[in-house]
């Protein structure tokens, strides 16, 4: 039996492939800088998990896999190297997971996570997602088959080491350009790269990069192959139903023209695993993802949503899908609470992000999530002035409601309309409170 360690366990990327391992007959430990829902969970499942990070965690593994936030001056990982470990980025570790597997790769800077869980809920298989799926309830799931549904991540070109069988790609929006050096032609080739990897591909034609693109691919035209949508609330829940192509009518859970696209792309791959009554089935059995549009409380007067968007494609996309929401619930009111995630995004993305909230009743916004940055002075009052935006450092949340106090320490309490936080920081703890 293999023995393995993960350096920064507690990642919602890593943790997948920890879970795998483990359920694949490894022996798993792992360790984090302090403890989290996930780590917790991890321990319940059998896993040794360490905290903090301590040299005494590096026994006799075959190898360690570390996360993108370990940095060289980590105590495990110089233990490990001076023991002649093999130590590997999660990048490096991914052969070991996916060489021997059919794997279903989805990439993209937006959706690909929804996109994963769709296509997880329409062919049998392993999933590896980095989020958590409310259809299995985990960033994994398990299955003794050759197929395997997989995230695949393009922020450090680990995508590259994913063996795709079938590639999707949702877009192809530069994102994460500080690993490329700013290079938009190495940030393309990346993607190409991928494609390229794979026999069977299904691309987004309509992607301004994506629809340059000279390769033998199934190729989604949303605006002319995804016709007669319509969205309907049902228990306060959001469905989308739309006619694909010539191969009839879906309905998928969730909200939006992006909706109907990520749905669009997992059915077209789908097809090559499955048979289309099949999957039209399946696809019922899609009930969301944690984090995207993920409703926290509903009723008649209050709705509070909790989005990982964190770029302004992102919450423009989510935001068209609350106004819509808030149309069928006749609410009038939507109120956005932004925790902006990281300086250099902000910054690259001032403009958009200032565009973004067009619509919006009121808007809060949290201090920068740094996420390991330097602190930079980004004058948010001049950017967002149009919305008369209220600043607040955390929000709570109550019984019924939001509360918060603003920068002149004024209370506030949000009870009615719909309120939706985005962000991929600490704001979903915040708006979940211990609920």
């Amino acid at each position: 039996m293999k023995k393995v360690h993960f350096i920064g366990i507690g990642g919602i990327g890593i943790s997948a492939i920890a879970r795998f391992l483990n359920e694949k007959g490894y022996k798993i430990s792992g360790s984090d800088i302090a403890d989290s829902k996930t780590t917790k969970e991890l321990r319940n499942e059998g896993i040794e998990v360490l905290v903090p990070h301590c040299k005494e965690a590096i026994k006799d593994q075959d190898f360690v896999v570390y996360s993108a936030a370990i940095k060289d001056d980590n105590i495990e990982l110089i233990t490990a190297r001076k023991k002649g470990i093999n130590c590997l980025s999660r990048k490096e570790a991914l052969p070991y997971v996916l060489d021997d597997k059919k794997v279903f790769a989805i990439a993209g800077a937006h959706g690909k996570s929804t996109t994963t869980a769709m296509l997880a809920s329409l062919i049998e298989g392993s999933t590896i997602i980095g989020a958590v799926s409310k259809q299995f309830g985990s960033n994994m799931r398990y299955a003794q088959s050759e197929n395997i549904v997989f995230e695949a991540d393009e922020s450090d070109s680990s995508f590259l080491n994913s063996n795709p069988y079938l590639a999707i790609v949702t877009n192809a929006e530069p994102e994460h350009m500080e690993h490329y050096n700013y290079d938009l032609e190495k940030f393309y080739a990346a993607y190409r790269g991928f494609l390229e990897r794979a026999k069977v591909r299904v691309i987004n034609a309509e992607d301004d990069f994506l629809k340059t693109l000279d390769i033998e691919a199934i190729k989604l035209y949303p605006s002319k192959d995804i016709t007669q949508m319509s969205m309907v609330v049902r228990d306060f829940k959001p469905y989308t139903s739309f006619l694909l192509k010539d191969l009839g009518k879906f309905e998928v859970f969730g909200m939006g023209r992006h909706i109907a696209i990520d749905a669009s792309l997992a059915i077209l791959a789908a097809m090559h695993d499955r048979p289309l009554k099949e999957i039209r089935e399946n696809l019922l059995n899609f009930c969301g993802i944690k984090k995207r549009f993920d409703i926290l409380h509903a009723d008649k007067e209050y709705v509070l949503i909790d989005d990982y968007g964190h770029h302004p494609t992102e919450i423009k996309a989510t935001l068209s899908s609350v106004f819509e929401y808030a149309k069928l619930l006749g609410i009038t009111r939507v109120t956005a609470i932004f925790q902006p995630h990281r300086y250099s995004r902000l910054k690259a993305n001032l403009q958009g992000f200032a565009e973004c909230f067009e619509g919006v009743s009121g808007l809060v916004i949290l201090p920068v999530y740094a996420a390991g940055e330097a602190e930079e002075h980004i004058d948010l009052k001049e950017g967002f002035k149009q919305y008369n935006p209220i600043f607040a450092d955390e929000i709570k949340r109550v019984d019924y409601g939001i509360e918060f106090d603003d920068e002149f320490g004024v209370k506030h309490r949000l009870t009615d309309g719909i309120v939706v936080g985005f962000g991929a920081g600490s704001i979903s703890i915040q708006l979940r409170g211990n609920k």
